[in-house]
């Protein structure tokens, strides 16, 4: 058996834990911009993704003591590649099928303008989750009410009978958008206060300033997409607001 002392090297995990990193953190990232680990992802994959080198993803996440072992919902640093800035536009997160020809049509922009809008960025090379900025599109206002974000199945008439509210609010609430051609990821107005979540065996718990869905699931030993399935209106779990009420799924009072 090879003792690995005797070979006077020390595993790259017990470097991390020597160094005092156990424990899971949302990092600092100066300089960069804050990635939220999804289901498949491996360093090396977002390494590759983001067109950065794997010990310079691994030199920026020092809370990572096991790069193995990933979780979703955990937010980890992409080093060097800056979150773009959209003066005038909106900021979007790049999914699965999405070119920039089919974002023009999309949201009534040329590819040129795409491009103008966003040097550096590779039409050819889009990569699911990364940021780009939409010129000339400005974010869906809601006041009064909540933003939506729509999925496989929603209609305007289901989406009233979820929230109580009438097909004719929402179409008010939502000028320009076309109730008969609504796209998956796409963000619409509910012209009522967010419902409070449902959570029969669980506690309902109210977001503090840096609180996250990794860091929740973590101190009350559930999983990220448990807390998920227990909250539907969680569309975005990088955009979780201080003061919003959760549930806690499996958590007691």
């Amino acid at each position: 058996m090879i003792n690995v002392t005797d070979l006077g090297k020390t595993s790259w995990m017990q470097k991390r834990l020597a160094s005092g990193f156990g424990t899971q953190q949302v990092p600092s990232c100066p300089g960069g911009q804050l990635y939220t680990v999804r289901s498949g992802d491996t360093l090396f994959r977002i390494a590759q993704r983001f067109n950065v080198s794997l010990d310079a993803l691994i030199r920026a996440n020092p809370q990572i003591t096991n790069p193995d072992r990933l979780q979703v919902g955990q937010r980890i640093c992409i080093p060097g590649v800056a979150p773009p800035t959209c003066q005038g536009g909106t900021l979007y997160t790049i999914r699965q099928g999405d070119t920039f020809f089919s974002l023009a049509q999309r949201f009534g922009v040329t590819v040129d303008q795409l491009i103008a809008a966003n040097p550096g960025v590779d039409p050819d090379r889009l990569q699911i989750g990364q940021q780009i900025c939409i010129p000339g599109v400005a974010p869906p206002g809601c006041e009064g009410g909540f933003l939506y974000t729509i999925r496989a199945g929603d209609t305007f008439f289901s989406l009233a009978q979820r929230f109580g509210v009438t097909v004719d609010e929402l179409i008010d609430a939502n000028p320009g958008v076309d109730p008969d051609a609504l796209r998956i990821g796409q963000e619409i107005c509910i012209p009522t206060e967010p419902p409070g979540p449902e959570c029969p065996g669980g506690t309902l718990y109210t977001i503090r300033s840096g609180d996250t869905l990794f860091s929740l699931a973590n101190r009350f030993n559930t999983t990220v997409d448990a807390i998920l399935e227990a909250n539907p209106l969680i569309t975005d779990p990088d955009n979780l607001r201080v003061g919003q009420i959760i549930c806690i799924p499996g958590a007691s009072s």
